[in-house]
């Protein structure tokens, strides 16, 4: 029986790459999403991984979510804390709400997701936790003192709990992406792209989503059972840690 693998926010950009990436690599995939409805299941009929509706930043909706799905495919080994949003404004803009929504998604979301599937993988002796972080919570980025900070915090979780798991064979490691040529990024204007963002990528394009969905699959697997507490910075030599 294959293992069953969770990724949050995974029927769209990155996260329907590592749904995708993780369901060819033999895992029973379930694909969490917030709010897009449609997207869901254009998604579902396309890749036949089922979809799961529910808000990251609500415990209880992610307590619920997991045993919905544990219930429908089994225990969940992998999971993935992909969900993430932005609010960008410069900080003496910002206002409270948007502070909250994106650290309570991004930075609260793990906690949520995780603490409900942790107790049943110390119980089974295995675990696979990849948290996808991003490349401005390592070095900032100005207008997303929110996301960068939340981003950042991932890290420290991530750090923190890979100490935790490590003597019950759980690992815990993140990415950080750096500019991936999602929908979102490529709805910049190409003038935009071609003239500021892309010459500060000394590999001279943007990532692609299956580059991330393969460093998933890779802390996924057995053969990456002695990587735990690691960062893995996948954004084309644009920062160095």
């Amino acid at each position: 029986m294959s293992r069953v693998a969770l990724v949050t926010g995974g029927t769209r950009g990155i996260g329907a790459a590592i749904s995708v990436g993780l369901k060819a690599a033999g895992y029973t995939v379930a694909a969490n999403y917030a709010g897009n409805d449609e997207a869901a299941a254009a998604f579902k009929a396309e890749t036949g991984v089922p979809v799961y509706k529910w808000d990251v930043s609500s415990y209880e909706a992610c307590a619920d979510g997991v045993r919905k799905v544990e219930a429908d495919l089994g225990p969940i080994e992998v999971l993935v804390n992909n969900a993430g949003i932005t609010r960008d404004v410069m900080f003496h803009k910002m206002t409270p709400q948007q502070w909250r929504e994106v650290i309570d998604t991004n930075l609260s979301g793990l906690f949520n997701m995780t603490h409900p599937v942790w107790g049943g993988m110390r119980d089974r002796g295995f675990g696979r936790i990849v948290n996808i972080s991003s490349i401005n919570g390592q070095k900032g980025q100005m207008g997303q003192a929110n996301y960068s900070a939340a981003k950042a915090g991932d890290l420290g979780f991530t750090k923190a709990l890979a100490q935790e798991g490590a003597a019950k064979n759980i690992t815990v490691n993140a990415i950080c992406p750096g500019y991936i040529g999602t929908e979102m990024v490529r709805a910049i204007p190409e003038k935009v792209l071609n003239e500021r963002i892309i010459p500060l990528i000394p590999v001279g394009r943007l990532g692609e989503p299956e580059e991330i969905a393969r460093c998933v699959v890779f802390l996924a697997s057995d053969e990456a059972g002695f990587i735990t507490g690691s960062t893995i910075s996948a954004n084309g030599g644009q920062f160095f840690v």
